[in-house]
């Protein structure tokens, strides 16, 4: 039979408010009893009732991953670092895609808190900056985090110094030998299209290297443009010898051209990314990137925000570290440039 709150309380010797104050993760218990609470919970196997714990507490016990973001591999990640944290807290987490156009934004939001009534929500890149998302989300006082926010004052979530790391991986490129480096940007209403574009011209200008404005292409943070602009680069009269895309599914479009081409990567090209997604670690060569811990990043931004959800005044912006990862996919040029 499932164990009821009750068999918990008993098996714990305290009182069913007390078990329910830990399970909701509220102050003032005592860590031994806590930790008394948390064995019988184990022990039992108790799994709350959420439809119970709505009506009681007037909560859903829901919070949804609000994104439009073209990066499937990214969003995977992100997915599974807040699953962890839902889980942990006994939170069901829903997925809620939101259209592009004004007006679309309104009514799938509209349709997400009609359906689900979450708590709260997790923004990702580019809604974190959203003005028409934002304006509903505290037009309507709902709690929520951000994850790599343009603009952090006053925002709770976590977020990565994205320029420091791509002049660290530039650099890195510069000192194998290239001097002409291509770039594939992002979206341009993503904060990290110009976080990553500012830290590649601040490591070419440090080099002494003029930047050549056809060496950077537009692209959209999917595997398809990464294939369109990389084609651009390398139809110039004089292509680079290596390419940064600003994110890992670009970058394994441009591995995949260069194949196409007859070009031996890194022997003829080098390529290098960012996020350090699986699709980095999976595709040959593999890719050279910047760790961006995304899974992590997706469960600390839940954190805050189910923090922000028990108490208005709770709730931090996290920084987190960057590590650059030399890969398979980098090396000398072919030829002096």
């Amino acid at each position: 039979m499932r164990s009821r709150i009750e068999d918990v309380a008993a098996a714990a010797g305290v009182s069913m408010k007390t078990v329910s104050r830990v399970l909701n993760h509220e102050p003032n218990v005592r860590e031994e009893t806590r930790q008394r609470v948390m064995q019988a919970v184990e022990a039992l196997q108790y799994r709350p009732n959420l439809s119970a714990r709505s009506l009681a507490g007037q909560r859903s016990y829901t919070v949804a991953l609000v994104y439009n973001n073209p990066s499937r591999n990214y969003l995977m990640e992100v997915q599974g670092g807040m699953l962890e944290a839902c889980r942990a807290s006994h939170y069901n987490l829903v997925l809620a895609p939101v259209g592009a156009p004004r007006l679309r934004k309104a009514a799938d939001l509209r349709a997400v808190f009609e359906h689900f009534a979450p708590d709260g929500v997790v923004l990702i890149p580019p809604l974190t900056d959203d003005a028409t998302v934002l304006e509903y989300l505290e037009e309507h006082e709902v709690p929520f985090a951000c994850i790599a926010p343009r603009h952090s004052t006053g925002r709770i979530g976590v977020m990565m110094d994205e320029t420091a790391a791509v002049i660290e991986l530039v650099r890195g490129l510069i000192a194998l030998g290239h001097h002409r480096i291509g770039h594939i940007k992002g979206p341009p209403a993503h904060g990290a299209c110009l976080w990553r574009y500012r830290g590649y011209r601040q490591a070419l200008k440090a080099a002494g290297i003029d930047e050549e404005p056809g060496l950077v292409v537009q692209g959209r943070f999917s595997f398809e443009s990464g294939i369109e602009a990389v084609h651009r680069l390398l139809d110039m009269a004089h292509p680079p010898t290596a390419i940064f895309a600003a994110n890992d599914d670009m970058a394994a479009g441009c591995i995949r051209v260069a194949s196409l081409r007859g070009l031996r990567v890194p022997a003829d090209l080098s390529i290098c990314g960012f996020d350090d997604t699986p699709i980095a670690r999976h595709i040959h060569p593999a890719l050279t990137t910047v760790r961006q811990p995304t899974s992590e990043m997706g469960r600390m931004a839940t954190m805050e925000l189910l923090a922000r959800i028990r108490s208005p005044d709770a709730g931090r912006m996290v920084h987190v570290e960057h590590e650059v990862l030399f890969r398979e996919s980098t090396g000398h040029p072919p030829r002096a440039c």
